[in-house]
């Protein structure tokens, strides 16, 4: 998948709400003022380019220069950089490789991980605070049974697996059961034969 503008844009206005709105991460931000950072995803053709300032994070698919740091990645690793906890054993584990200064790439996993993600306080400006609340609130309940509902199935399906492979047979019971199997078709062939032979008197 190529970049586009229009994909960069509205990831750059995304992360420009998210991090760049609340002054509670003015020293997170602080940190990355004049750096740069490269993400390669798997899935996709072009990097994505991150250009730290003051005021604002640049997004570009296309850059000439060298970035301070550059991730290699696939896209389902990337929302795990949210908990920078996780950030040492993702690099172990060869899910993310990281070339050029770690710090950008550490302290980028640490403001995602501040930034608050709450959709009512994005959706105030258009629609109001109670009706923003009241879908975000919304949403969460609907996100929570979702949730429990693929637990309980998860569970159901682990249990039921468990209890088939409980009710399997053993390889000795199978054994067992060849053995009875091959030992009746034996008879059977014996008693064919005693049947013609009494046939032919």
């Amino acid at each position: 998948m190529t970049l586009t503008p229009l994909l960069t844009a509205g990831l750059e206005t995304a992360l420009n709400q998210i991090l760049y709105r609340d002054r509670g991460l003015k020293a997170a931000r602080q940190r990355l003022n004049g750096r740069s950072l490269a993400i390669e995803l798997a899935e996709l053709k072009q990097p994505l380019i991150f250009i730290f300032s003051d005021q604002q994070v640049d997004v570009l698919g296309d850059w000439c220069d060298t970035p301070d740091c550059k991730v290699k990645t696939r896209l389902a690793t990337l929302r795990k950089l949210r908990d920078r906890q996780q950030l040492t054993s993702l690099i172990r584990s060869g899910e993310l490789e990281v070339e050029g200064d770690l710090q950008v790439v550490q302290q980028f996993s640490a403001l995602i991980d501040l930034a608050e993600l709450d959709p009512a306080e994005y959706l105030a400006p258009w629609i109001g605070d109670i009706a923003a609340q009241g879908i975000s609130q919304a949403a969460r309940r609907g996100l929570q049974l979702v949730r429990g509902n693929l637990d309980r199935k998860q569970s159901y399906l682990g249990q039921a697996l468990t209890e088939e492979w409980r009710l399997a047979p053993g390889g000795l019971e199978l054994a067992l059961f060849a053995e009875e199997v091959d030992a009746a078709a034996r008879e059977l062939a014996a008693l064919e034969t005693r049947l013609k032979q009494l046939e032919g008197k």
